[in-house]
This record gives C-alpha cells, sequence and structure tokens, in this order.
C-alpha cells in the first residue's frame, strides 16, 4: 500500500472519526439508537458548500452546518418523544426528509468548489492531517470535561436508566434532545469539512455512512473496549483511522470501489460475531 493511500486514508478517517462519535453519543451516552447521522452528514455538506460559495468565511460555513446537523438531531428526538415514533425510525424519517432539504439548499445535485477559500487553502495533506486531528483535539476534550461536569453526569443517568432519572428530577427530554444536538453537530461538522477537503459536494454524499460509523465505532471498541468514559472516546478515533487503512488495505489488494459497502458490512457482521463469542 502507497503512502499517499495511508495519508488520504488518515485524513478520511479523522472525518469519519467525528460521524462515528455521532454515532457513540446516542448509542452509548443516551441508549437512544439512532440513524440521524445518515442525513445529517449531507446536511453539513450541502450547507457548508452553500455557505462557502456565498463568500462567507470557512469557519463560519464550518459552524453553520454543525448547527444543521444539531438541529436535525433534535428533530429526530422531538418525532420519538412527541410522536412515540421508535428511534432507528424517527432517524430513517429525519434523513429521508433532509435530502430533499439537501436538494433546496444546493439549488443543484453537486457543487464544486474548485478556486473556493476553504479552512484547509492549499495544505498539504500532512498539514490537513494536522489541522484535523486539532480540530477533533478542540472537539472531543471538552466533550470529555462535559460528561464530568453536573449536566454530563445528568445526560449519562438519563441513557442509563430514565427512570431513575425522572425520579431523581432530571427533565429526561431535555438532555436526550441535548445528547442528539451534540451527535448532529458532530456529524454535520464532518460533512462540513469531507466538503472542504474534496472541494466539491454531491447530494448523494453520505450514503451509508452511518454503516461505516458504526463500523469504526465497533472496532475500536474491540481494540480498547468501552468500560470507561475514557475508552468510549477513544474507540470512535482509534475505530476510524484502523477502518480507514483496512479500506485502502483492500483496495490496494484488487477489491473495487463498488464492493466496499459490501466489504463494510461484513467487516460489522464479524466484529459483532466476535464479540458474542469474547464479549467484554
Amino acid at each position: 500500500m502507497s503512502i499517499d493511500l495511508v495519508l488520504i486514508g488518515l485524513v478520511q478517517g479523522l472525518i469519519l472519526a467525528l460521524v462515528a462519535y455521532a454515532v457513540m453519543i446516542p448509542f452509548r451516552l443516551l441508549n437512544f439508537p439512532d440513524l440521524t447521522s445518515e442525513g445529517a452528514y449531507p446536511l453539513g455538506g450541502a450547507i457548508g458548500a452553500s455557505i462557502l460559495l456565498a463568500g462567507f468565511p470557512p469557519v463560519v460555513a464550518i459552524f453553520l452546518s454543525a448547527l444543521a446537523g444539531g438541529l436535525a438531531g433534535i428533530v429526530t428526538g422531538l418525532i420519538h418523544l412527541r410522536l412515540k415514533v421508535n428511534t432507528l425510525l424517527a432517524g430513517i424519517i429525519v434523513a429521508t426528509m433532509v435530502y430533499s432539504v439537501n436538494l433546496r439548499v444546493m439549488g443543484k445535485p453537486n457543487i464544486a468548489l474548485f478556486g473556493t477559500d476553504t479552512i484547509f487553502g492549499s495544505d498539504t495533506t500532512g498539514q490537513t492531517i494536522l489541522l484535523l486531528c486539532l480540530t477533533l483535539v478542540l472537539l472531543v476534550a471538552p466533550l470529555f470535561f462535559l460528561l464530568h461536569t453536573e449536566v454530563g453526569l445528568r445526560l449519562r443517568a438519563v441513557g442509563l436508566n430514565p427512570d431513575f432519572a425522572k425520579r431523581q428530577g432530571i427533565p429526561v427530554a431535555q438532555y436526550t434532545l441535548l445528547g442528539l444536538f451534540l451527535a448532529g453537530g458532530y456529524a454535520g461538522m464532518g460533512g462540513s469539512l469531507m466538503v472542504q477537503v474534496q472541494s466539491y459536494m454531491d447530494i448523494g454524499m453520505g450514503v451509508g455512512i452511518v454503516l461505516h460509523a458504526l463500523a469504526a465505532l465497533m472496532i475500536g471498541e474491540s481494540i480498547i473496549g468501552n468500560t470507561t468514559l475514557r475508552r468510549q472516546l477513544l474507540a470512535p478515533l482509534i475505530g476510524a483511522l484502523v477502518y480507514q487503512q483496512i479500506q485502502g488495505l483492500a483496495l490496494a489488494f484488487g477489491l473495487e470501489p463498488s464492493d466496499l459497502k459490501f466489504f463494510t458490512g461484513a467487516m460489522v457482521l464479524l466484529v459483532i460475531a466476535t464479540k458474542k463469542k469474547k464479549p467484554f
């Protein structure tokens, strides 16, 4: 496998880690199985690309993309809490609706950003990797400290036992929406960063992204476990980096890009089978 393929895998892995966090927060911290990232990720890309074309600074585009992704998470939460719709179905409904929203925002199926200023500018791949690493540190470190505050402890209590949390006077619905907002924000930001890295946005971007993120999360948890909060927050990053290198290795050995989704699904099933034989 060439060094260029390894570096590209690192870039994609660091961005995928954001979506893996968007999957981990509802699944692990809230016990709220959710597929909103399938819509929040391309929504972030569509918002980010449109904002950049409008002439706004790249940082503004990223912030608004994260906000839009967070709002998508809130909508999923409200559908579940108010209409009593299954969490997975609520996420699917939102992701489906977001597809039309993206077309409206973009005005066409794809947008080219070549020549448009991005947060990465004319950086080399190495500099892009360093900037993405810094971005992840600035995002994950505050999350770690937040989860040790009273707000974070209440959020985790809602995920562990919502009935007990309610008896303690914790507003379960509000904290559920907070967690989903954070998750959607990570996914939306990931979409915006990917658009700025590749300099284009396509309406089909992000199809199957939840499966990729889930595979990354499960690989990370298989490597370091998820028995502590520190491990839970490291697993998405480690898993995403390893997962992308595995995909790069598969391509280097002759696997067609069109086979990668089947390959990803097989990896998820393999990890599930392994964990059932050897639970943490």
